[in-house]
């Protein structure tokens, strides 16, 4: 690095560094760097939005002290006319403050149903390739405390069992990438204030207040229930305490993929022993959703009733074969087959 970079970059630091004398702003990263606690090179997952922006300066003050790689990366659904410009316009903004975002752009045929949900799917893919092709294993999300309880109240509303009424967690696996939420016991209020001190201005994605989205409905739900006293801290207590005795469940079902799996072909396809279903009825779902979820290589399960359905065909002694979850399913004799479709 020239003289001449190296002293604009330790101008940059240095202002960088100097927001961190408004006690909130030091009070929330002293917070985030308790919760992110990792030493290795990172992306960072930006939308533009208040949570993103506020992950983005902290995740930026992080990797310059702990002298780490990070890359920044925001994702072009390409959904509404706007949104190439909203990106750029990120872009910029970040760019006065040394961060360097790069665009992907999802190409190809938009949903017309289930919208956010596959878009969702598309982001993560887009980053995880990028993650894989840039050698590193942690991608940094702006999920918040809002957005735990939101997950919640969806999984309610879906009829969900245990483990997805508390599959928000603060560190998931995907494909051998680390998918990481160090925002997830802060409030929107802190990240809002962060945004706005550090950036001055965020992206208002319009998507947040159309109520045709499951997700938007439950949030005006949960603003009205605050509103009459909700008690986020209680909410949270039992989330915790629901996450204790899905452990216990998970265990069981670790035990029983390691035990009565047998993997072929880098996990294109897995031979499911007798003993397999052998097993308490949740122990038996989970453990063939998990399966699904290898060999369909999704990174969101399929939906409940359609695991429950395959299972019991699976039982009868008519069964031969289905599909499910980019799967293909069959049975020989007692043995259970399932491969990518």
């Amino acid at each position: 690095m020239s003289l001449k970079n190296l002293s604009v970059q330790n101008k940059t630091h240095k202002f960088l560094f100097s927001k961190l004398k408004n006690k909130r702003i030091s009070q929330i990263y002293n917070k985030f760097e308790r919760y992110l606690s990792i030493n290795k090179d990172f992306i960072v997952a930006v939308s533009g939005g208040s949570d993103s922006l506020a992950l983005s300066f902290l995740g930026k003050i992080y990797s310059i002290k702990k002298k780490l790689n990070v890359k920044y990366f925001i994702v072009d659904h390409k959904l509404r006319n706007n949104s190439t410009i909203e990106a750029k316009n990120v872009q910029k903004q970040l760019k006065n403050f040394s961060i360097n975002l790069n665009i992907l752009s999802w190409h190809g045929k938009k949903p017309k149903q289930n919208i956010q949900s596959v878009a969702r799917d598309k982001r993560y893919k887009l980053l995880i390739k990028n993650a894989k092709q840039l050698n590193i294993k942690n991608i940094l999300l702006g999920h918040h405390l809002d957005d735990l309880l939101e997950n919640f109240f969806i999984r309610i509303s879906r009829g969900s069992g245990l483990n997805g009424l508390v599959s928000f967690d603060q560190n998931t696996q995907y494909q051998k990438i680390n998918l990481i939420r160090p925002l997830l016991n802060f409030n929107k209020k802190d990240l809002i204030y962060v945004s706005k001190y550090i950036f001055g201005s965020f992206v208002k994605d319009p998507s947040n207040k159309d109520d045709k989205f499951k997700r938007v409905k439950i949030r005006n739900f949960l603003k009205q229930l605050e509103s009459e006293g909700l008690n986020k801290n209680k909410f949270i207590l039992t989330i915790k305490n629901l996450k204790i005795a899905n452990e216990n469940i998970k265990f069981y079902t670790q035990k029983n993929l390691v035990k009565n799996t047998f993997f072929l072909k880098k996990k294109e396809s897995v031979i499911l022993k007798q003993n397999f279903f052998i097993n308490s009825k949740e122990v038996v779902f989970r453990s063939f959703t998990e399966i699904i979820k290898i060999i369909g290589k999704k990174y969101y399960p399929s939906r409940g009733k359609k695991i429950d359905r395959v299972i019991k065909s699976i039982a009868s002694k008519s069964f031969l074969k289905t599909t499910l979850g980019g799967c293909l399913i069959k049975k020989v004799n007692q043995t259970v087959i399932v491969s990518k479709e």
